[in-house]
C-alpha cells in the first residue's frame, strides 16, 4: 500500500464527507493504493454515524471510534498501530489541510529520502490570539530541539512508516513527533510550505488550556529526550553538588569551632542551609537511582480503550 492517511477528529461531522472525497480523488488521479483511517475521539455530534456510512461506501476508509475523548495524541497513536502504507499522511478534519499537498509529500518521502517532512502554514488564516502563541511555542521549540522546522504543530505531516511504528505519544505530543522522531533516530527531517485554508465549518479546539499544555509537554520531551534513558545524569549531578555544597559548610564550620573555637556551630544560619543542601543532595541522588530502576524495568505502552471500528482494521 502506498499511502495511509490518518485523520484525528472531534465533532467533525459537517466536514468529514467533503474532506474524504477530496482525497479520493487525489488518490485516484495518481494512482495510488491507500487506506484512510479516521479516528473518531469521542465526539458527541454524529461524526461516528458519517465515519460508518462513508466506510460502508468506500473499503478503503475505516474507522476507529475511541470509547472517550483522550486527546488529539491518542487518536493519532491508535491510528499509527494500524497503519499500513509505505507512507503515513496526517491532516485535520476541518478542511484547513489541503488534500492536494499529498503528492509533493510522497514524492518528498519516497523519492527525496526523508524520514518526516513536517508542513509549514506560511501564510495562516489564525486570528492574532492563536497565531501569537503557536509563534512564541515554534520559537522555544526550535531552541530547545535543534530541529528547525517553522511549524511544528501543523497538522498536515507526512512520515515513513517506520517511523510511526516507533514513536508513541500522549498528552499534547503530537506537537513533538518531529523531536520524538530524531530522539529514535530519525534524523532526515524537512518541511514543505503548505496551503492553510480558512475554516469553513464548526469553530476552533483551540484554547487557552492547550497553550499552556503545550509548553508543559515541551519541558517533559526536553527531559525525555535527554534523561529518559539516563535519569541519573540529571538528578544525579544535581544531587551530588547539592551534597558537596553541603558537605563543604559543615567541615568549614565544624573546623571554626574544633580550631579556632569561634562559636557554636548551631549558632550560625549558614549551618542548617548545609545540613537542607545535603538533605536534598541525598533526595536528588536516590530520585536518579530510582529513575534508573524504573526506566530499566517499564517497557509497558499506555493502551487506549477503542469502542467501534468500521471497515477491516488489521
Amino acid at each position: 500500500m502506498d499511502i495511509s492517511v490518518v485523520v484525528p477528529l472531534f465533532n467533525e461531522e459537517e466536514s468529514l464527507a467533503e474532506l474524504c472525497a477530496w482525497i479520493d480523488r487525489v488518490m485516484k488521479e495518481h494512482d495510488f493504493s491507500y487506506e484512510m483511517l479516521l479516528t473518531d475521539d469521542g465526539s458527541s455530534d454524529g461524526s461516528w454515524k458519517v465515519v460508518e456510512s462513508i466506510s460502508a461506501a468506500n473499503s478503503a476508509v475505516k474507522g476507529i471510534k475511541l470509547r472517550r475523548n483522550y486527546g488529539k495524541s491518542a487518536a493519532l497513536n491508535v491510528a499509527f498501530e494500524r497503519a499500513q502504507g509505505d507512507v503515513v499522511i496526517t491532516m485535520d478534519a476541518d478542511l484547513q489541510d489541503s488534500p492536494d499537498e499529498i503528492p509533493a509529500l510522497y514524492t518528498m518521502i519516497m523519492k527525496d529520502g526523508f524520514d518526516l517532512i513536517s508542513g509549514w502554514k506560511k501564510k495562516r488564516h489564525d486570528p492574532i490570539s492563536k497565531t501569537i502563541p503557536t509563534k512564541l511555542f515554534n520559537w522555544a521549540t526550535r531552541k530547545m530541539s535543534g530541529i528547525y522546522l517553522h511549524d511544528f504543530n501543523c497538522g498536515l505531516k507526512a512520515y515513513k512508516n517506520a517511523v510511526v511504528k516507533n514513536v508513541q505519544i500522549h498528552g499534547e505530543m503530537h506537537r513533538y513527533i518531529p523531536v520524538i522522531a530524531k530522539y529514535a533516530g530519525f534524523a532526515k527531517i524537512g518541511e514543505k510550505v503548505v496551503e492553510h485554508r480558512a475554516r469553513k465549518y464548526g469553530k476552533s479546539k483551540f484554547g487557552l488550556n492547550r497553550f499552556i499544555n503545550g509548553f508543559l509537554d515541551l519541558l517533559s520531551i526536553a527531559f525525555i529526550t535527554r534523561f529518559s534513558k539516563k535519569p541519573m545524569h540529571l538528578f544525579g549531578v544535581i544531587g551530588t553538588i547539592l551534597f558537596l555544597i553541603g558537605f563543604g559548610i559543615a567541615l568549614k564550620l565544624a573546623f571554626d569551632k574544633v580550631f579556632l573555637d569561634i562559636f557554636k556551630m548551631t549558632d550560625r544560619p549558614i549551618f542548617y542551609f548545609g545540613i537542607l543542601a545535603m538533605i536534598l543532595g541525598t533526595q536528588f541522588f536516590l530520585a536518579g537511582f530510582l529513575g534508573e530502576l524504573i526506566s530499566q524495568g517499564n517497557n509497558d505502552k499506555t493502551v487506549y480503550q477503542i469502542e467501534k471500528t468500521a471497515g477491516e482494521i488489521k
